[in-house]
């Protein structure tokens, strides 16, 4: 076992604890009623202290009463300010790799990242150090710098056609993060055979596209969100040993309006904001 100092909760702080999927270790996909988020969620199964009646506010606590299930171990060289965009963003991107083969370390894939973002930075990351081949997708070339910096190894700006096709029918996998309405049509042309797009963006519209896109070479769009616990300590455990970390932020309440306003128009630094709660006092 390992002993450390440290310790955090994810986005999952509590389950039911008796369905399939937490037995499975999949708490984030409890089929009781779902689980409970560490940010603005009813505390429906009974395991979080404090007034039951209220939802509970996540980062914006001071601290929170958790069942110890829910918590995974920080190595104590990991730096806390990083910590929690790490079991957030960290675990979005790594739990699909996970599930669709990409850690075993067993065989190499062409593994797409689609919006370069705080969320497609990290994909870039660990994607890159799992071995594999990573290819950024971005909307323009205007993040092409950005992606080559965090490890891509190609990059593909959807407004050129060329770009595009430089890489079409060759991908084993593409992340989405993309959370604006788009079309997902030149994304599935990007997927080889068996291929997978996996929506991890919330868009709150349908999606965009035709059957046939599809059909003929057997390729599949999926979902994902976040991860369990088992997943989200192998996360936090790799991402520790190879010093993989989101890029990050620090500001005070005083920022959050601006903060907004760069996400709203694009997050053009890619980085993840993290609210310190104390200098905010």
């Amino acid at each position: 076992a390992v002993v450390s100092t440290q310790s955090t909760g994810g986005c999952t702080i509590d389950s039911c604890m008796e369905c399939d999927m937490c037995d499975a270790g999949e708490e984030n996909y409890c089929r009781k009623g779902g689980h409970t988020h560490t940010y603005n969620s009813k505390k429906t199964h009974g395991h979080i202290g404090g007034n039951q009646e209220t939802q509970n506010f996540g980062g914006y606590s001071k601290s929170e009463v958790v069942h110890e299930r829910f918590i995974v171990t920080l190595p104590d060289n990991t730096p806390l300010a990083k910590a929690a965009p790490l079991v957030c963003a960290g675990i979005t991107m790594w739990d699909p790799l996970r599930h669709w083969g990409a850690t075993k370390g067993d065989k190499k894939m062409k593994i797409g990242v689609a919006g370069i973002g705080g969320l497609g930075t990290m994909g870039i990351k660990i994607a890159a150090a799992l071995g594999h081949e990573v290819v950024a997708i971005s909307r323009n070339d205007k993040k092409k710098d950005i992606a080559e910096e965090k490890g891509a190894h190609h990059y593909i700006d959807m407004s050129d056609t060329t770009s595009i096709n430089e890489h079409n029918d060759s991908m084993d996998l593409i992340l989405n993060t993309v959370c604006a309405p788009h079309s997902v049509s030149k994304y599935l042309g990007l997927l080889r055979t068996n291929g997978t797009l996996v929506q991890l963006g919330a868009v709150a519209t349908p999606l965009d596209f035709v059957n046939f896109s599809l059909l003929p070479q057997r390729k599949s769009i999926a979902g994902s969100m976040v991860g369990g616990l088992k997943s989200l300590q192998e996360c936090v455990d790799f991402c520790v040993e190879k010093e993989i970390y989101p890029d990050i932020e620090i500001i005070d309440s005083g920022k959050v309006d601006e903060v907004y306003v760069k996400l709203a128009e694009g997050n053009s630094s890619a980085v993840r904001y993290v609210l310190d709660i104390e200098a905010s006092l």
